[in-house]
Order: C-alpha cells, then structure tokens, then sequence
C-alpha cells in the first residue's frame, strides 16, 4: 500500500510518499520512497501581513498541483495533507484551500497545535526507548513549536506554543510568550525519572548533520550553545558559505537554535536524540491506522 502526507510549514511545504508492507508477524513496515521539500515561506507573509500574498498563493497552487502529479506518478492509493501555524494564522487560507482543492483535488485540512502535536507523537518513538527515563518530544517549526512529554509509559502531557524560527524573525515573540513556555515547562515536566530531549524539524535535523555524530547518539546541549554562538556571530551569507547551509535553512538555523536550548534549559534536560521524524511521518503512521 502506497500513503502520501503533504505537511504545508510556516517554512516549507513537504511531500512524503510511503510504501506499507506488513512483516512476517503482521507489523507494518514504514519504507519511505521519496520525501520533497519546497521552501514556501508562508510565515514571512503571515506573520507580518496577516495574510498570504498574491506570489505565495501562485506558489502554493504550483507546489500542489507538482505534489499531485507526483502521487499519480507513485500510484498512491490514500493521502494525508495538514497545514500549521502560516495557515491558521492567515486570513485568506480558506479561499486557498478552496482552490487548491478544485485544481488539484488535494483536501487541506488546517490543524490546531495540539493536533500538530498529537501527529508527531504518532511516530510513538519514547515508547521503543528505555523506561528508566521520561521524554520531552521538541518540535520548532517557523511558526509554533509543539512540546509532548512522555513519562513511565505515558503520555503525561502536551502543548503548542506560537514561538516559531520565523516568528522571532519578524520579532512576534514578546518575552510573555518566552514566560508562558518556561512556566509550562517548570510545572508539567516534573519527573522523579531523567528527562531525555527528543527533536524534529528541518533545523535540529541539519545541526545534527554538523555535528557529524553517530546514527543514535544524542547532541548536548553545551553543543548546541556552541553552535548557537557560532552561527549568531557570522551573517546569513557567511552561514551559507561556512556551513553549506541552503538560503532558507541559514536565517531560520539560529531562532531555531535558540528554541531548543531555551526549551531543554527550562525543563532541565542535558541532551537531544535527533531521530529525523516530523509531523509527515507521523501523518503517514496516522493515515495508515485510518485505512487499515
């Protein structure tokens, strides 16, 4: 069986296509046959003017109609496709969904941060992790970041938060916001287990790459300090050339950056595992208990 979920970000639009085969036993087997990325950037517009630009729109409609030639192309036989923060936030999402729907037959549906969340806590990866500790899901996008934390075998609690890499960009984080998450985090992360960091999204994944640290090995949180300092002290040019970093990764890396380490201080959390899931990953696990 072939799934497809379409993830439209503050940052990118992202396109995964699946392959499900059951194993031996009758347990699915997740394997991915390709994963687009297209740097819309609908936060920019948003969180600025409130609403999605004329060009964006025109954008959107191409990335979609290009997604759907794909999934032909694939033979996909169900999709899932979700937008977050940009488009909650947009005053003229509906009338893009509309449309998009009537050129391309695609079904958008905008989610709420705790249905965000929910999606990349479908990949359920504390569950196959030890019991000796509790677990902080990270999720930073451009728009919100989504925190689930999972202790003794639980889901214990979860939350969004309208702090996003783009967001502090156009400085639309006031230090209430900075205080609400730290609040949460001091009264909901309590555990008499060591609290381990798990992040997704597109910037902890490449500081990862940076780091050039093993498949399963956790990143420190001094590390990331390093890295913040680093990359905060050279221009965007300069990250682009140092680093190898691409045009929209290199300005979104350190907000992004700033997040995590804010997060992981607050909760007292040491380190990070970085095990490249993200709300499509979760949107195929949850597509494919719909249809089964």
């Amino acid at each position: 069986m072939k799934l497809a979920a379409i993830d439209i970000g503050s940052n990118a639009a992202r396109l995964l296509i699946s392959e499900v085969k059951l194993d031996s036993f009758g347990n699915p087997e997740f394997n991915k046959l390709n994963l687009i990325r297209v740097p819309l950037r609908l936060g920019f517009d948003v969180f600025e003017k409130g609403i999605i630009s004329k060009e964006k729109r025109g954008m959107i409609l191409q990335t979609m109609k290009a997604f759907a030639h794909l999934m032909k192309a694939y033979n996909v036989q169900h999709i899932k496709a979700c937008a977050t923060s940009a488009m909650r936030d947009a005053g003229n999402s509906n009338d893009i969904i509309r449309k998009i729907k009537l050129e391309t037959d695609i079904e958008i549906k905008i989610i709420t941060g705790d249905e965000e969340a929910n999606y990349i806590y479908e990949n359920h990866i504390a569950e196959n992790l030890d019991k000796l500790h509790a677990y902080l899901y990270i999720d930073v996008g451009g728009g919100s970041t989504e925190l689930t934390f999972f202790s003794e075998g639980n889901l214990k609690y979860k939350e969004s938060f309208n702090i996003g890499t783009i967001r502090l960009l156009k400085n639309q984080v006031t230090e209430k916001n900075w205080n609400e998450l730290k609040d949460h985090l001091k009264q909901n992360t309590k555990s008499s287990l060591p609290i381990i960091a798990i992040g997704s999204g597109g910037n902890i994944n490449k500081v990862f790459s940076l780091s050039k640290k093993k498949e399963g090995k956790p990143l420190n949180i001094d590390l990331l300090k390093d890295y913040y300092k680093e990359l905060s002290a050279v221009s965007v040019e300069d990250r682009i050339k140092l680093y190898k970093l691409r045009e929209d990764r290199a300005d979104v890396i350190v907000p992004a950056l700033q997040i995590y380490i804010n997060v992981m201080r607050w909760a007292e959390i040491t380190d990070i595992y970085v095990p490249k899931i993200g709300l499509a990953d979760g949107l195929i696990q949850s597509l494919y208990e719909e249809v089964k």
